[in-house]
């Protein structure tokens, strides 16, 4: 039986002497040279990730919006019926913001008794909710009528649609 404060030494053999002098000599050696792997190769900043297409590249925007298109390809104006389709449909349809809906002929009936240059007046200029040339900046006022002419014909209208000036 052992005694009380007996010692009892934790390394009994050399091999185990060997084996904790090696590892008390390497585990210092190997703590430093991480370090210094850590200090010398710490991450840097790409020099061209600042030059200024990388930083455009990196901030554009999620969507753009581009106004006053080129219009029709050919130069030539664009039929009513196309106008209404890719710009006044948008509230026309639904009749957003007060706008009187395709093919509601009572909602239309006051405006096509009007007129077309009346009508073409307050489309130009834009009335209430509606933009200046309903929100188609690149229409012209032949395009615009066309339009007006479309709309007003599919809610009981009977207008002429405009021609085109000559030169």
């Amino acid at each position: 039986m052992a005694e009380e404060g007996e010692y009892s030494p934790i390394i009994k053999t050399p091999q185990q002497l060997i084996a904790v002098g090696l590892l008390a000599f390497a585990a210092p050696i190997l703590g430093i040279v991480l370090l210094a792997q850590l200090v010398v190769n710490r991450p840097h900043a790409d020099p061209a990730g600042l030059a200024p297409a990388a930083v455009s590249a990196r901030i554009q925007p999620v969507g753009k919006l581009e106004f006053g298109s080129a219009g029709a390809a050919s130069g030539a104006a664009r039929s009513g019926e196309e106008i209404v389709k890719t710009v006044c449909a948008g509230c026309h349809q639904a009749g957003v913001a007060g706008a009187p809906k395709l093919g509601d002929k009572a909602a239309w009936a006051p405006k096509i008794k009007s007129g077309l240059e009346a009508m073409l007046a307050n489309a130009i200029k834009g009335i209430q909710g509606m933009p200046p040339r309903g929100g188609g900046a690149d229409l012209s006022d032949l395009e615009l009528a066309r339009a007006i002419v479309s709309m007003a014909n599919q809610s009981g209208g009977n207008l002429k649609e405009p021609a085109v000036a000559k030169k």
